[in-house]
């Protein structure tokens, strides 16, 4: 859920600002953590995006980790924080980030923490990234935390350029074909067609079927692309609404074959989250809290949700976990193990890396399936192509030889 606060800094200093947050109490906990006194706190249903924060360029995660392993390296080096930012900042080629840093800088020396600074930039530090430097500066351990969460955006950052790279193809090749059969339907099809009825020629089903397509589209085609943009404006709204979001997370989780991907993604990286919370020191509870917030599904989110619930009860972590189905069981069988022998970190990072390695092989073969049908695909269409514009060419032209 969305909130959007108001508030003073220990300064006295007037923020205004947005997060999110399991419920209201939550956000309330959030926002002392990081030092606000709330004069203000309001959900949000967002059914239109913010045009400021949609136009708002954004971070590449490749200068994000950069800046974490140089920042790592600087304070490690005894360089002060300030004098560290500022020249980051001076070396940044990414003006986001480099605005980004002013502000963090003037904030700091206002007196803020760097955590509290970051995280009035939500757009380019996540809740996990500023939580995660706040418990680095009070264990003074901020070097290695930065390193960790550079670790961590790179493995996220391979993983999408893995999925991009594994799809490029596929798109191209469609995008392609689409084109070429817009053009030979607007530039080949009339002239053609008026030359074999100048002819006499008999038309075939294949060429009636596609006229009656051509003709459909240049009566109707402006009002079913408004409808279909109409429908897709609806769904969009809807998914907008927590209760929308949720059922469309949950169909996409059901989706055969690409559903157990999306799943086991999402699974792969809260294991990573909650491994390197832990590893930090932030207790189990504020873990789930801070994992369903980064959660990319709201079923999951929900999920995680109600285990932070069971565990404030006293059911510990696997318990929990194995009540909802979503959770599968090789990583609740992981959890319960980690619980026991005190390495839940390593164990489910372990988890994390054989979620990934069986979501590289599923997509592997679904582009190993995907391809073939492509070309199967492309083959019907050319054929029919062919039969719909050649064949009654040839078969007048026939006619006029005999």
């Amino acid at each position: 859920m969305e909130y959007s606060y108001v508030g003073y800094t220990e300064e006295k200093g007037i923020i205004k600002g947005r997060l999110s947050a399991a419920s209201e109490k939550t956000a309330e906990d959030m926002l002392a953590n990081i030092g606000y006194r709330v004069l203000s706190l309001k959900p949000i249903t967002p059914f239109a995006p913010n045009m400021g924060t949609f136009l708002q360029p954004k971070v590449k995660p490749t200068e994000l980790m950069t800046f974490s392993r140089q920042l790592a390296l600087l304070v490690e080096s005894g360089v002060s924080l300030v004098q560290g930012l500022e020249l980051l900042q001076s070396q940044t080629s990414d003006k986001q980030l480099k605005r980004v840093l002013i502000e963090v800088v003037s904030a700091i020396r206002g007196g803020s923490s760097l955590s509290a600074a970051m995280a009035r930039h939500p757009n380019v530090f996540s809740t996990i990234y500023y939580r995660m430097i706040g418990v680095g500066e009070h264990t003074g351990a901020l070097e290695g935390i930065l390193r960790s969460l550079a670790d961590y955006i790179e493995r996220q950052t391979t993983t999408r350029n893995k999925l991009k790279a594994a799809l490029t193809y596929p798109a191209i090749v469609v995008s392609l074909a689409v084109v070429i059969a817009i053009m030979m339907v607007t530039f080949v099809l009339p002239p053609l067609m008026n030359l074999i009825t100048a002819l006499g020629g008999e038309l075939p089903i294949t060429t009636k079927m596609l006229l009656a397509a051509v003709d459909y589209a240049n009566k109707y085609g402006l009002y079913t692309l408004v409808g279909l943009f109409g429908i897709g404006l609806v769904v969009y709204l809807a998914t907008r609404t927590t209760r929308g979001r949720y059922y469309w997370d949950m169909l996409l989780l059901k989706l055969p074959m690409l559903g157990r991907v999306l799943l086991l993604s999402e699974l792969a990286r809260d294991c990573r989250n909650i491994a390197l919370l832990f590893k930090a020191g932030l207790p189990l509870p504020e873990i789930m809290t801070l994992t369903g917030q980064a959660s990319g599904n709201m079923v999951v989110t929900r999920a995680l949700g109600g285990v932070e619930g069971d565990m404030i009860r006293g059911e510990g972590l696997s318990g929990p976990m194995r009540k909802r189905p979503v959770f599968l069981p090789m990583m609740v069988e992981m959890t319960k193990v980690g619980e026991e022998t005190g390495g839940l970190d390593g164990t489910l990072m372990t988890v994390a890396e054989t979620f990934e390695v069986e979501v590289d092989r599923r997509v592997q073969a679904l582009l190993s399936m995907l391809e073939p049908a492509m070309t199967i695909a492309m083959g019907i269409g050319v054929a029919f192509m062919a039969l719909s514009l050649f064949m009654p060419l040839y078969g007048s032209l026939g006619r006029i030889g005999g």
